[in-house]
């Protein structure tokens, strides 16, 4: 999925709940402290990952892009 910011960049987190993967904030942290999440391929751990044009985030199985 095609996923559009406005701004440079949007932090990991963020993400997960702008695309309701997670409810809040907390949920978030959860989900990327428990290894849940990959960025261009590598699992990240860093919930404030900053997030760029072109990268690619995995979350169960759903794969979402920015641009």
């Amino acid at each position: 999925m095609k996923v559009q910011i406005k701004t440079e960049y949007i932090k990991l987190d963020q993400l997960l709940k702008y695309m309701g993967v997670a409810e809040n904030g907390s949920h978030a942290k959860e989900i990327i402290l428990d290894e849940e999440v990959k960025v261009n391929g590598e699992v990240c751990t860093m919930r404030g990952k900053k997030l760029y044009k072109n990268d690619v985030i995995s979350v169960f199985d759903e794969e979402f892009e920015i641009e």
